[in-house]
């Protein structure tokens, strides 16, 4: 079997929706895994083409890679929203991502419900998940980072939506993304638990609103100790002056994590921002790094090994 811009290993898989692979669907090749495969690291490779999935990778598989042929052309798309049969947020996802070691490439994971609801395209929980080179398509809640403790780390990836469009608890670094607001509302919305240094951190990364939208926050705290940073990123005009909202609550404005620290644009004026959001110095943004944020235990460290 002719794989094209692949290149096969024997413990390899091809999913192909025309059946030129070992599977025509992405679960089919997912279940095919075995649980804590003694074996090692296995890779998917998903062949161009729309797959109307609604997908679970569980916590009993791991060292798993999912490795699209075009990150615009490899689409998996299911159109869920929470206010199908009171479904509830959280059941919305068109992937879950429960296991660890996981590694997605060249993919578009979309939500193509209509704006009716939260709507989730991505609903990650295992820790050491790295996503590269990926699209993240939907309206409000797009990605939802599931679990505290949990590290995830995506680099060039484009991710749009409307309305905390990013959120909860897990550790999560953005490096080099671009982030597309449809919307005038909020981008982030991070629950980051309390005993928890490291929420979301932006760096290198570019926002850009859409047509018409002229009025966006940055965030708002889901849960009282929200952290999120912005740093070295582009921000346009039309992010408020006051860059951060308190979700209606000012007790938030005592807890809530919120910092930049050398962005650019118009929106990265920083002299009317809240009070209560801090702007870094050179010397306090030199523990944000890579390596510090997403070490953990483990030293893990998502850039060595690409």
């Amino acid at each position: 079997m002719s794989l094209g811009i692949f290149a096969q290993g024997e413990r390899d898989i091809v999913v192909d929706r025309n059946g030129r692979g070992h599977f025509r669907t992405i679960q089919q090749a997912i279940d095919s895994v075995r649980a804590f495969d003694p074996a090692g690291p296995v890779t998917i490779y998903i062949r161009a083409g729309v797959y109307k999935e609604k997908l679970i990778l569980h916590s009993y598989l791991t060292n798993v890679k999912l490795l699209g042929e075009d990150m615009e052309k490899t689409i998996i798309t299911y159109d869920d929203h929470a206010n199908i049969n009171k479904m509830g947020t959280f059941k919305t996802y068109t992937f879950l991502i429960r296991g660890n070691d996981i590694t997605v490439e060249n993919l578009t994971i979309e939500n193509s419900s209509l704006q009716l609801g939260q709507a989730v395209a991505l609903h990650v929980e295992g820790d050491r998940v790295i996503f590269r080179k990926c699209r993240f398509l939907g309206h409000q809640d797009t990605i939802y980072a599931g679990k505290q403790g949990q590290r995830q780390y995506f680099e060039d990836c484009y991710i749009e939506g409307t309305t905390d469009f990013i959120f909860g608890p897990s550790t999560c670094w953005f490096e080099r993304c671009e982030i597309f607001c449809k919307k005038n509302s909020y981008i982030t919305a991070a629950n980051t638990p309390e005993d928890i240094e490291f929420g979301y951190i932006f760096n290198n990364c570019t926002v850009k609103l859409a047509e018409g939208v002229n009025e966006m926050y940055l965030g708002r705290p889901w849960r009282a100790y929200a952290m999120t940073l912005f740093m070295n990123t582009y921000l346009p005009k039309g992010i408020k002056p006051e860059g951060w909202d308190n979700w209606r609550n000012p007790e938030n404005e005592k807890t809530a994590r919120y910092m930049e620290y050398n962005n650019s644009g118009e929106g990265a004026n920083t002299s009317g921002r809240v009070k209560w959001a801090k702007i870094l110095t050179k010397k306090e943004a030199e523990k944000y790094t890579i390596v510090n944020v997403l070490r953990g235990c483990d030293n893990w460290n998502p850039t060595i090994n690409k």
